[in-house]
């Protein structure tokens, strides 16, 4: 593993489920809400976690094989657990703080980019006491248009043009992460902690690759 990063960055885009909070339990929970709507049941959470990442509506037609009503409809009632109660049921990973006060007081700017609602992501930010330390906070619109990880970092780029693409860096737990840095010509870190497979980052070919906060926080620090 690389111990140091081959070059120096000035902005860091972070990922935000896997990568900065654990909210397995929030997402999976919200998801068997929206299934059971449907007459679905699903046993074992555990094989929900597939949702965690990607955009809601395309994880809903792609693994139960929802029409984009249907899959619109889920999502809606994803919601009404999720806003309520789904969005508390989540954990700030441990030494996520001190990696960001850290960049921060260096003076780099960090930005959220992540497919879930921005709405959402601020309040999660601010109920973790991390807001702070963010310049901007990018994700999904509510309508469920710009959910892509690459369209989130096209739009970071497009509305700050003073940002050199070769000073970024994305950080990221999940394929998508690494793929739409990829499609942005942006550098990338993945994190194998989350809940992305890390044969599939491996193959995504990030710029870095970690397994633990430790090694990220070594990493960037």
């Amino acid at each position: 593993m690389l111990k140091y990063l081959l070059k120096h960055y000035t902005t860091y885009l972070f990922d935000l489920d896997g990568t900065l909070t654990d909210p397995g339990v929030g997402i999976t929970n919200s998801i068997q809400y929206a299934l059971e709507r449907f007459g679905i049941t699903e046993g074992d959470h555990n094989g929900l976690v597939k949702f965690i990442g990607p955009p809601l509506l395309e994880s809903f037609c792609k693994y139960y094989g929802f029409s984009e009503s249907e899959g619109r409809k889920a999502v809606a009632v994803y919601r009404e657990y999720y806003a309520e109660q789904g969005i508390y049921e989540n954990k700030l990973y441990d030494g996520v703080d001190d990696i960001l006060s850290g960049l921060h007081s260096r003076g780099y700017r960090l930005i959220l980019a992540t497919s879930k609602a921005t709405i959402y992501a601020r309040r999660i930010l601010e109920h973790f006491a991390i807001a702070r330390y963010f310049d901007r906070v990018v994700g999904s619109n509510f309508d469920l248009t710009r959910a892509l990880k690459a369209e989130i970092i096209a739009d970071i780029l497009e509305g700050s043009p003073f940002l050199a693409r070769e000073n970024c860096i994305m950080i990221g737990d999940h394929v998508d992460d690494i793929r739409g840095a990829g499609e942005n010509g942006i550098d990338s870190a993945a994190v194998t902690y989350g809940y992305g497979l890390e044969r599939d980052l491996a193959e995504a070919r990030p710029t870095y690759i970690v397994h633990t906060i430790q090694e990220l926080r070594t990493l960037l620090l």
